[in-house]
Parts: structure tokens; sequence; C-alpha cells
């Protein structure tokens, strides 16, 4: 037996990814790399996807910040900027980055589905929904909004 320094790489297949994690309305999570499937302690990594003419609900990601890319469909990223509500048109190979805390939504408005691979700041799928993007959002409740 080797003594190594390091731990293992762990292979996720497409085909493994499991939808067991928190939920959006309108949107189905799948996760890939997380502490509860891979044990990693800082990341959390997956897809979503959003069938098409369809919204997902209002929701933000806790203090987890969040990197998104197209890779398929045209979705709309969705957020409030005070009283405004900005709109965020994306096509395949588009990144999108959103601060900890954000309220925002997802539109797919094309007639395909749209899909998109995520990447957080934690080894948890923090998803907190929200009735509005102008909801107050409470920066000490759990993963799941609780």
């Amino acid at each position: 037996m080797t003594d190594h320094w390091h731990a293992a790489l762990r292979h996720v297949r497409g085909a493994e990814l499991s939808g067991d994690t928190n939920q959006t309305t309108g949107m189905t999570r799948f996760e890939a790399v997380s502490g509860k499937t891979v044990g990693s302690s800082k990341v959390w990594m997956g897809q979503t996807h959003v069938a098409p003419s369809t919204n997902s609900g209002d929701h933000h990601h806790g203090a987890s910040e969040t990197s998104i890319y197209v890779v398929s469909g045209n979705p709309v990223f969705v957020f409030a900027d005070g009283s405004e509500e900005v709109r965020i048109q994306t096509e395949p190979g588009d990144y999108i980055f959103v601060p900890p805390f954000v309220p925002h939504r997802e539109e797919n408005p094309g007639a395909e589905e749209a899909v998109v691979v995520i990447a957080r700041s934690s080894q948890e799928g923090i998803v907190v929904n929200l009735p509005s993007l102008w909801a107050p959002v409470d920066r000490d409740a759990g993963p799941d909004g609780s």
C-alpha cells in the first residue's frame, strides 16, 4: 500500500447526478459535486434545467457566491436593483455571477430547455425560496430558508 499526501480524484458521471437537493419551483436542480456526493468542503456544483416558457420561483443562495455557465437555451436572469427589475438575457457560453444573498430568478422564454452549470462557494446546496424579488432577506436563515 502506497502512502499518499493527497486524496483521490472523484468522478461523477452525468448520468449519476442527484435530484436530492434543495429545489425551487419552475426548475430542477441536479447535484454533482457536494459534501454529500464527493465529500467536498468548499464547493457545490451541479446543473439546473428550466423547461421552455417557464420561470423559476424567486430565491437566493444565502452567503454563497454562485457562478453560472449557460450550456443550452437562452435563459434570462432577473434580479431587483432597488425598485427596478433588471433582466440579463444570455446565450450558450455566457457566464453569470450572483453575489451572496441576491434575490433572483431564472426565466426561459424560449422553445427549448435551458440548461446551466452552477458552482457555489459552499459545499451545501443552499436555496432560500422567496415570495418575491423584493422580499426581505434573512441573512441568518439556514440552507433551506428556515
